[in-house]
């Protein structure tokens, strides 16, 4: 006990304790909490792909719904109506331009068919309707032989799977759809069974290349109930995995519950982040799962690399600042432990006990200096020490509330310095993490432009991707121009010269160009301001941005846009107009109010008071004139800068 009293003892304790005890505690906090955000993020991001993947087989309905009833509101079809057979050709014939594995008319004098299928019922009463539907295997035999067979898929034993006395799938999955015609309703479907093509399509919708699942980390699939019908899970490596079967757990959540899985899961012979949702026919009857996935290994070989890269780091942290922190105790508790060997012999009566030895000019030297000297002194001094044992002990209390006060002064002093050095740190970060993002920004938007370029007319099909790319970049952007501006505000601040706001609109035109052709809208500008306004060009930039996104969402189909720009005394007009479908008189009442929007979940409601707020601020006024079908105009009315 008594050496665990020791000075010793303690600063070893006080050396050791952060290196050995706290760090350890931390990291391990850290650790797990890195590792729980991963999985959160890894979750999210499988629930964002499987949004993907629905909307995808949602496309693929109406697609085929709309295919269908086009084709029967078609000249060509009424030209044939009346003769069978070349109705049959006709049919034939835009049966393999819609999609379709078959296409027949039926015109409602066979009742069964048209009860048994809610879509064709629907259709003979004049609504065209695509679902997924279950055709058993007669049906298919009597529409083909051809996709009877295509349907049919041996089961492969599956381990955790719900156990089963069958040995193939002869059901198929059809995308059925129907449309009103003349007399009666087309009739047609895509068989999903063995349809690689499609399951394909979707995989490389979800995991394009590039991305951090690559393709054969990345999977998809379509569920017949529990039997994969479509899919590109692979059994071996260039055998896809038909036939075998989800686990009784998933079956039980999406087929029995109805929910959705997003979790880790088990698929054929790996774990993979797996997201599934139920798939409904026209029924109501949950009959099949839609799946989205990735490979789970690669993310936890990455925790692992980091988990061991942090441990390699700990050690050698440890091993660095341990013998540091050690030297330091030493270099404190040995001269304590000396000083009080002298004190002990002193009071054994031995006065000429000293210290005797060099010590560092720190304070703890200083103090066992004082001691020998005062030592020497000690028997000539005793008793005027004794007189003047009063006047010492006023010192002191004097000297200790000069002290107090100086520690007060220290420690304000060093807080101070402390929140300015983490400021700068802050800033500098900050400042160091945007300029490294836009470096691989650079590079990813330049290669973006190469590819384009190099696809040429190849690149029509994916005009959706890239679009989607091309906005995310310019997300980036955004953020790290905002990163920027809170790093380094004097670089970005204007100068107090103005803002030409033709060149504000130019520089803004790029920002928008991907949605001007997305949505096919012309634009017409027509610039002439002569002067220059006092408003931020960032907040300017925000508020053309917010006006001529609004106008292209009101052209969904195209249209033009007009940028005007006009000097007007000393003030500037800046014109933004559309030819979209204009507004009424309740929502021109409304247009400006905080949290109002016409665009439901679509929209904030803030993007034209936000506007509004930066105009006014830069001494301005904005104002709207709209008519339902005529299109939309604002006028921004923004002082002229003065010169200094």
């Amino acid at each position: 006990m008594r050496w665990l009293k020791s000075v010793r003892t303690r600063m070893l304790v006080i050396a050791l304790l952060p290196a050995l005890i706290l760090l350890p505690m931390v990291l391990a906090y850290t650790v797990k909490s890195l590792i729980d955000r991963l999985d959160e993020v890894l979750i999210d991001k499988v629930a964002g792909e499987l949004t993907i993947a629905h909307q995808h087989l949602a496309g693929l309905l109406n697609g085929r719904r709309a295919g269908i009833a086009a084709l029967g509101e078609s000249t060509d079809f009424v030209a044939v109506r009346n003769d069978p057979a070349a109705l049959s050709a006709l049919l034939e014939t835009r049966s393999a331009a819609l999609g379709l594995d078959f296409l027949y008319f039926v015109d409602g004098s066979d009742p069964i068919d048209a009860a048994r299928w809610p879509v064709v019922a629907s259709a003979l009463e004049g609504q065209a309707r695509a679902e997924i539907d279950i055709f058993e295997g007669d049906d298919l035999a009597r529409i083909s032989p051809t996709i009877a067979a295509r349907a049919l898929l041996p089961l492969v034993p599956t381990v955790a799977a719900v156990p089963t006395d069958r040995i193939e799938e002869t059901r198929g999955m059809v995308v059925h759809a129907a449309a009103p015609a003349r007399g009666g309703a087309l009739v047609g479907g895509t068989l999903l069974n063995h349809n690689l093509a499609f399951i394909d399509e979707i995989n490389n919708l979800v995991y394009p290349s590039g991305r951090i699942t690559q393709s054969g980390q990345g999977t998809a699939t379509i569920f017949l109930e529990d039997v994969r019908i479509s899919t590109n899970v692979r059994l071996f490596e260039d055998v896809r995995a038909l036939g075998t079967r989800v686990s009784a757990a998933v079956r039980a959540r999406v087929l029995d519950e109805g929910q959705v899985w997003l979790d880790r899961a088990f698929v054929v012979n790996d774990w993979y982040v797996s997201a599934y949702e139920p798939i409904v026919d026209s029924f109501g009857n949950r009959v099949g799962m839609l799946y989205v996935g990735f490979l789970e290994a690669p993310f936890v070989a990455a925790e692992r690399r980091t988990l061991i890269e942090i441990g390699v780091a700990f050690v050698i942290v440890l091993a660095v600042s341990v013998p540091v922190l050690l030297r330091w105790a030493r270099g404190i508790f040995a001269p304590l432990e000396k000083m009080n060997a002298v004190i002990g012999a002193v009071e054994e009566g031995d006065l000429s006990a000293r210290s005797g030895q060099p010590v560092p000019d720190d304070e703890i030297g200083r103090v066992a200096g004082h001691l020998d000297h005062l030592l020497d002194q000690l028997e000539e001094r005793d008793r005027r020490l004794r007189d003047w044992a009063e006047e010492l002990e006023e010192r002191v209390a004097d000297r200790t509330r000069d002290l107090e006060e100086a520690n007060r002064q220290i420690e304000a002093t060093t807080r101070q310095l402390i929140v300015s050095e983490k400021l700068a740190a802050i800033g500098e970060i900050t400042a160091g993490v945007a300029h490294e993002i836009n470096n691989p920004l650079a590079v990813i938007q330049g290669n973006l432009d190469v590819v384009r370029d190099d696809l040429g007319a190849r690149a029509q099909p994916l005009k959706t991707e890239f679009t989607l790319i091309q906005e995310q970049i310019q997300a980036i952007h955004i953020l790290v121009s905002k990163l920027l501006r809170f790093a380094r505000p004097e670089e970005y601040a204007d100068g107090g010269t103005g803002n030409d706001p033709d060149d504000v609109i130019r520089d803004t035109m790029p920002l928008v160009q991907h949605l001007l052709a997305k949505a096919k809208v012309d634009v017409g500008l027509d610039l002439n301001a002569g002067a220059v306004v006092a408003m931020n060009q960032t907040e300017l930039q925000q508020v053309l941005i917010n006006l001529m996104v609004n106008a292209i969402q009101a052209m969904p189909d195209g249209g033009r846009l007009d940028l005007k720009t006009r000097a007007e005394d000393t003030k500037i007009r800046i014109t933004v107009a559309d030819t979209g479908s204009g507004m009424s008189e309740e929502v021109l009442a409304r247009i400006f109010d905080p949290f109002y929007t016409t665009k439901r979940s679509e929209g904030t409601g803030l993007g034209l008071s936000i506007s509004r707020n930066l105009v006014a601020r830069g001494g301005g006024t904005i104002t709207v004139d709209s008519r339902p079908g005529e299109g939309a105009r604002f006028d921004i009315l923004l002082p002229v800068a003065v010169s200094a």
